[in-house]
């Protein structure tokens, strides 16, 4: 990935608010390094950290994607989802946009198995195969499947605890983080000047909390795994 700054990507960043983090109140002390200014009472994320550390992120995904890695995206605000979402399918990924269910790589073989009920009911439901029960239990089938949706929909391609974890907002998604490093997962994540960059393995310094900056950022890391795709 090409790091080269000039003025026409400093603009683009700067209009995406990739560069603008939280105040200076909030600021983690392990941040320090990679901030770039102060505009009232805002810290600047230094734009050089931005596009060196999405490099670095970049390479990596695109080794575990040449290597047929599994990568589990995770972003649950509403500024997180459509990126999250757009960036999962275009590669075939797992994604969570709704909520993080606890235990979903600690607990894994259960999750999967909540899975696997929640796709057969479905796919009965479909079929027309839960007509011969009562009208009740036909609503109950539905709500049920109504609500695990929110969960499941986008775990049908995480058929094995995934190699990677690719998070927008890590202390929005701490029990996510949590269990990714307790099972020794790498973790790339968006990371803002109120966190600590030490936490993930690979940091990308960026707005966390701006849609314009998540779509920034998560669309640059799919143009790059898409060229990486053209070339093979």
């Amino acid at each position: 990935m090409d790091i080269n700054i000039n003025n026409e990507i400093l603009e683009i960043m700067a209009k995406a608010g990739v560069m603008y983090g939280h105040k200076k109140s909030k600021t983690h002390p392990k941040m320090k390094p990679f901030l770039g200014g102060r505009k009232n009472e805002i810290e600047l994320l230094s734009p050089e950290a931005t596009l060196e550390t999405l490099a670095k992120a970049v390479e990596f995904l695109k080794e575990k994607k040449k290597n047929g890695g599994l990568v589990l995206c995770v972003g649950t605000l509403p500024a997180h989802r459509q990126a999250v979402q757009s960036l999962a399918e275009a590669f075939n990924f797992p994604f969570v946009i709704s909520r993080w269910l606890g235990g979903t790589l600690t607990n894994f073989k259960i999750i999967r198995e909540r899975f696997l009920y929640y796709a057969g009911l479905k796919s009965k439901l479909e079929k027309g195969e839960l007509s011969k029960y009562t009208k009740k239990e036909q609503l109950d089938f539905s709500e049920q499947i109504k609500k695990m949706s929110k969960f499941f929909d986008g775990l049908t391609n995480l058929s094995r605890i995934p190699d990677a974890l690719l998070i927008v907002d890590i202390n929005e998604h701490s029990t996510a983080l949590r269990e990714a490093k307790r099972i020794k997962i790498p973790v790339i994540a968006l990371v803002d000047s109120n966190d600590d960059p030490t936490a993930v393995d690979y940091p990308i310094i960026a707005n966390d909390h701006a849609k314009a900056s998540i779509d920034w950022v998560l669309q640059k890391i799919s143009e790059n795994l898409k060229l990486e795709s053209d070339v093979v």
